[in-house]
Order: structure tokens, then C-alpha cells, then sequence
């Protein structure tokens, strides 16, 4: 069992590495964890878009 972790801050650029990975990868997922995360500093919103892929090869 493998797991491979994505962390990026738009929700698009995660969708589309997740699909690559998903075109390429040989063996079965498992399991995949979603997360969204916000912080706010001074005025500003910051995201973070992350998924975690439980997988076999």
C-alpha cells in the first residue's frame, strides 16, 4: 500500500494534478481523504486544497 499526498492553494491545479496522477498510476486507489483548509491573515483569505490517495500498485 502507497499513499501520495497533494497540497496546493486552487481547487483547479489540485483537480488537474489529481487527475494526471490518476491517467498514469498503474494499480487500484483505495481511498482518497479531501481537506480544505482557510486562514485568514491581516486581510487576506489563504486556501489550501489538499487530498491524500490511498493506493496499491
Amino acid at each position: 500500500m502507497k499513499v501520495k499526498i497533494f497540497d496546493l492553494e486552487d481547487e483547479d491545479d489540485l483537480e488537474n494534478d489529481i487527475n494526471d496522477f490518476l491517467d498514469n498510476m498503474t494499480g487500484e486507489v483505495i481511498d482518497i481523504k479531501y481537506q480544505v483548509s482557510i486562514g485568514v491573515f491581516s486581510e487576506e483569505q489563504i486556501f489550501c486544497f489538499s487530498a491524500m490517495i490511498v493506493y496499491t500498485e
